[in-house]
């Protein structure tokens, strides 16, 4: 009976004392939600987002290429020598890092899947691993683009009390204190002297 299909599927699903088909499948739910599965899909969930497809493409390409740039070489390199991989995968790295980064911000605009949260945990697992190997593994540093404007402000900031301080001296006048003596009145018997002329 078709107006009884909810309460026959219920007593299904809870006839047992676990009820481990429910059990299971709240842990599938809530597993979905937590990693944000959503979000590397498009709207209608008919399959992967373009977005996803086009990060997942470049993450594949950048392994491609720190295995490709490894091959052969592994005996000669010492570990913290790889700068072959650093130097030919860059720009493949580079690529993908701001492609990371420019979904971050669209997420959080809601995106291409239309929920506003993290990225889906495959995409961030793919972007952490990559990061691991780049900075860990391989050690690959970029120099900050913004060094030598920070360097700069700050010695600025910490040469202004010298600066201060050295000009309010050269520029302020040396007040020398001048003693002015005071006159001194005669003595007590010169004054008794000129009173006994006048009287």
């Amino acid at each position: 009976n078709s107006s009884e299909s909810h309460n026959c599927a219920k007593s299904i699903l809870t006839s047992d004392r676990l009820q481990i088909v429910v059990t299971l499948s709240e842990f599938f739910n809530e597993t979905w939600e937590a990693a944000n599965c959503a979000n590397c899909l498009k709207n209608n969930s008919e399959g992967l987002s373009n977005s996803t497809v086009e990060f997942l493409d470049l993450f594949n390409k950048s392994l491609t290429c720190f295995e490709h740039n490894l091959q052969g070489q592994i005996i000669y390199l010492s570990p913290n020598n790889y700068t072959e991989v650093c130097k030919n995968c860059n720009e493949t790295y580079r690529m993908l890092n701001d492609l990371y980064n420019n979904l971050q911000r669209m997420n959080r605009q809601g995106g291409e899947s239309g929920h506003s949260a993290h990225l889906c945990i495959d995409v961030e697992d793919a972007m952490n691993i990559t990061r691991k190997l780049w900075s860990r593994t391989f050690n690959c540093s970029v120099p900050c683009s913004d060094t030598v404007p920070v360097i700069a402000v700050s010695s600025f900031i910490l040469f202004l009390p010298i600066v201060f301080y050295l000009s309010s001296f050269l520029h302020s006048k040396q007040k020398k204190r001048i003693l002015i003596l005071p006159k001194r009145i005669q003595s007590n018997a010169s004054l008794v002297n000129i009173q006994e002329k006048y009287s």
